[in-house]
């Protein structure tokens, strides 16, 4: 049994579709930085940084980082396609977004953790700037990889499944609009069998088209 801490709105969405790519048994303890309770602090003990996701797998081993989580369980079950495709350009995508995207996101929402005792001014401004980095980021990433979401057989792999995940700050509206052919793939990402009911879980509000 894997044991996956995290919570709805989450990169722990991408995990939750993996893990069922992998026909695993598995459950979800509701945890992360922002909520209080025994699954929160079950979290804090197995990993200091509260961030989500965060796995347990069968063994007892404690995985982190989105895309070192997809990568382990595209290795362990190859059947389940998550690295099918060009592998080197999927594994490069994966550490792109983790070390652009994501990054940028967590500057977004933290600011102070960056800026100490700052004015809100200051704030402002290094997330209007954050922001404006992570967009171009998704831009640049449409423009790389834009060719690399999908198996041979038309399934997202595990690139596809992260990069779908780009419903925060805008990201998604930029993209329709910079990239149109890209956001279209990202749909069909969205529209997946397997994707589909987890994102419904996670934004009852968005609809897939």
């Amino acid at each position: 049994m894997y044991t996956l801490y995290g919570t709805d709105e989450s990169g722990s969405c991408m995990i939750e579709i993996a893990l069922q790519r992998c026909a695993v048994p598995w459950h979800r303890v509701e945890a992360s930085s922002w909520q209080d309770g025994e699954g929160s602090d079950a979290l804090a003990r197995i990993n200091p940084l509260k961030q989500i996701p965060t796995l347990i797998i069968p063994n007892g081993q404690v995985l982190t980082e989105s895309a070192a989580i997809l990568i382990h369980l595209g290795l362990e079950y190859p059947k389940a396609q998550l690295l099918a495709g060009d592998r080197t350009q999927i594994l490069r995508g994966l550490l792109y977004i983790a070390a652009n995207c994501y990054a940028a996101i967590g500057i977004i929402d933290y600011p102070q953790r960056w800026l100490g005792n700052a004015d809100e001014a200051q704030q402002a401004q290094l997330v209007s700037g954050t922001r404006r980095y992570l967009h171009q980021a998704w831009v640049v990433f449409a423009d790389q990889f834009a060719g690399q979401l999908f198996t041979p057989s038309n399934a997202p792999n595990a690139l596809g499944i992260m990069a779908a995940v780009s419903r925060w700050d805008d990201a998604r509206e930029v993209l329709g609009n910079l990239a149109p052919g890209f956001a279209q793939s990202l749909e069909r990402v969205d529209a997946d069998p397997v994707v589909a009911p987890v994102f419904a879980r996670h934004w009852p509000q968005w609809k897939a088209s």
